[in-house]
């Protein structure tokens, strides 16, 4: 077996080939995610595992069997070239994606996106030559994620909005500190990476497991919706890379939409970044055939207010799945904090039904999505009282004077260090403020529930900091983040016109 360094090199090198031939890195990760699967089956029904994985035979495009068909298997697939090979990856595909459970989940609307046969046999022999079963989790993953890092990367392709950077996932984790034996829901769970840095950090700072606990972890903790084919079958294969889950079992990531319904089950956390967008929309096809987009309102008895707002509505969703006590980290855009009508209501009802203790105030370029202005809300859901659960909210501003590029600057997990003990997980209820009177550039102050409801619409959008740009040119960022800076807020505004037009476009 390779050592890791050089497995890694040899998956990243031959990406770079196929982006030569057209490929896009998002088209070589589902390639490799078919055939890894594939490859991993194949090792695992042998012994000592002896796993009993069903694989069909070849169907035809009425979902038919072919008599006398060959089974969907890594060892047929592996043993053919040229245009046969094309083929039958062709046929087995479209077989696999009618199979029910994780299996019929990682193929679902699989497609051949390497034309060149003899690029396709490469990939296969490439992956052919190692045990993939008997490699560690850690490099498996670590593989993994730097495709899908770099996928991301491909502001093209879109990926990025499923991607929340992991410097910020982990801190989250590591501020709600999630225990074993208990469930973790993300909504919106794009390729998995919240549920990844709860396993890890379950796995390493809870002592030594029993076999129950170990059990639980792998099997019954972990619960997502995601709806974009593609992307659930990344997340899909990431989890099952990390030892998330079984290969031959059912998988606990629904395709629906997490907002339709009202949950029938209730959640211990509740970690996520739903997608960015204000508005949630249809496109639906008049008498003349045209098509026209119509804002949807999920009108939902358990929610306080009804709105098109996707965020606001991700945020009541998520409040409703967690169990009495249970506890959410959720990232949000500003116009959540401060945003009239239905966002105002909202605020409220937070504030009177959870404890709302804490907000982290995002810097911008972190994320894929140019110009987004993000916090995250750490809240803990209550039982019905008379009086408001939030008595005081406790704001770090890791915005103001804060620049960071995705590229030349990301943010690391270090930057966010000082927040996590600012947060004080371990004694939450004992934290001591940064700012004061005599310290104004303190960046860790707390604010009463009074003081919150006495503002214009409950605004949460609360910054006391001196923006240094404004009045000291000598603390400018280097021209090159100021620039990034200006697309940023630039591609931001043409995304808000946009919005805009198509707002009165409809009208």
């Amino acid at each position: 077996m390779s050592n890791s360094s050089a497995l890694v090199s040899k998956v990243w090198n031959f990406a770079n080939v196929l982006r030569d031939d057209g490929v896009s890195y998002g088209d070589y990760l589902e390639q490799v995610t078919f055939l890894l699967f594939l490859k991993m089956a194949s090792e695992l029904s042998k012994p000592p595992y002896n796993k009993q994985i069903h694989f069909p035979r070849l169907r035809d495009l009425d979902g038919q069997e072919i008599p006398d068909g060959e089974i969907c298997n890594w060892e047929n697939l592996s043993s053919k070239k040229g245009a046969e090979l094309e083929a039958f990856y062709g046929q087995l595909l479209r077989t696999l994606a009618q199979e029910p459970g994780i299996l019929g989940q990682i193929f679902v609307k699989s497609q051949n996106k390497v034309q060149d046969p003899s690029k396709l046999l490469k990939i296969i022999t490439m992956i052919d030559q190692e045990d993939w079963v008997l490699i560690g989790s850690d490099v498996k993953g670590d593989i993994y994620e730097g495709l899908l890092e770099k996928n991301a990367e491909d502001t093209k392709s879109g990926a990025g909005q499923y991607f929340t950077p992991r410097s910020l996932i982990r801190a989250m984790v590591e501020c709600v500190q999630p225990k074993p034996e208990k469930t973790i829901m993300d909504p919106s769970c794009g390729t998995g990476g919240f549920f990844l840095a709860a396993y890890d950090y379950i796995s390493k700072n809870s002592g030594r497991l029993n076999p129950p606990q170990k059990k639980f972890l792998k099997n019954k903790t972990f619960y997502g919706n995601e709806i974009v084919a593609s992307t659930r079958r990344l997340c899909l294969m990431n989890m099952f890379l990390h030892n998330i889950g079984e290969i031959d079992g059912e998988t606990f990531i629904s395709p629906t939409d997490a907002l339709i319904s009202t949950p029938s089950e209730r959640y211990d956390y509740v970690l996520a970044n739903p997608p960015f967008g204000k508005k949630s929309s249809i496109t639906v096809t008049n008498q003349d055939g045209e098509q026209n987009k119509q804002d949807l309102n999920y009108n939902r008895q358990d929610f306080w207010v009804t709105t098109s707002n996707k965020q606001l509505n991700f945020l009541q969703h998520i409040r409703s799945l967690l169990k009495v006590n249970g506890e959410a980290a959720v990232v949000l855009p500003d116009n959540v904090l401060f945003e009239g009508g239905a966002g105002e209501t909202v605020r409220k009802q937070l504030l009177r039904n959870t404890e709302l203790h804490t907000i982290l105030r995002l810097p911008t370029g972190i994320f894929y999505a140019h110009g987004v202005k993000a916090n995250v809300l750490f809240f803990k859901n209550r039982e019905a009282a008379p009086d408001p659960w939030t008595k005081e909210v406790w704001i770090y501003d890791y915005r103001t004077n804060i620049h960071h590029t995705l590229k030349k600057k990301p943010m690391r997990y270090e930057d966010l260090k000082d927040f996590i003990a600012c947060y004080n997980p371990s004694s939450r209820h004992e934290r001591q403020e940064t700012w004061s009177e005599e310290q104004p550039d303190g960046r860790w102050r707390k604010f009463t529930y009074e003081e919150i409801s006495a503002r214009d619409k409950t605004n949460l959008d609360i910054f006391w900091l001196k923006d240094d740009s404004l009045t000291d040119l000598d603390n400018l960022p280097d021209p090159d983040e100021l620039a990034e800076e200006i697309i940023e807020n630039l591609e931001a505004g043409l995304a808000s016109f946009r919005e805009i037009l198509g707002v009165v476009g409809e009208e």
